[in-house]
């Protein structure tokens, strides 16, 4: 979810035994990129608007994978977690998750998240997460250390 270009799936497709079976991104310059790089084919599903996609069109999958927007949380824009529409796509992702159980997630943010609103947002994330089952390990990782061009 929230593919952007690609990002997760480069890293998986470098890793190896992973297999798209969708990808949902609104932005129509980041998912033409997206379709440019990675030329998915009729077995992979393209879903516009997470807000309006509805669990029983998704296949069944094992992976979730979601870079929710972080202009909500970030330290370079307003902070207006929950407040910002943005901020509340999160709940998209548990909404799919609930609804298809997929055995794991693998979730990214900026660093900001962890301390908006003095920790509240990443709490009530957590919370989130916990209440659907799932067992979180998280870390905070330099994206350079990554093969990422920036910090």
């Amino acid at each position: 979810m929230f593919a952007g270009i690609g990002g997760f799936r480069s890293g998986l497709t470098r890793a190896g035994g992973f297999r798209c079976v969708g990808h949902c991104e609104i932005d129509k310059h980041a998912n033409a990129s997206y379709q440019a790089i990675y030329e998915p084919g009729k077995e992979e599903r393209y879903y516009p608007d997470a807000t309006k996609l509805d669990p029983a069109d998704l296949p069944d999958f094992d992976l979730l994978c979601g870079g929710f927007p972080c202009q909500a949380f970030s330290n370079a824009g307003r902070r207006r977690g929950f407040a910002d529409a943005r901020g509340t796509l999160f709940f998209e992702i548990a909404r799919l998750a609930q609804a298809k159980r997929p055995p794991y997630l693998l979730l990214e943010n900026v660093p900001g998240l962890l301390s908006h609103d003095k920790g509240k947002t990443f709490s009530v994330i957590l919370s989130a997460l916990d209440d659907l089952g799932y067992h979180v390990e998280w870390t905070v990782l330099n994206a350079q250390l990554c093969s990422a061009e920036h910090n």
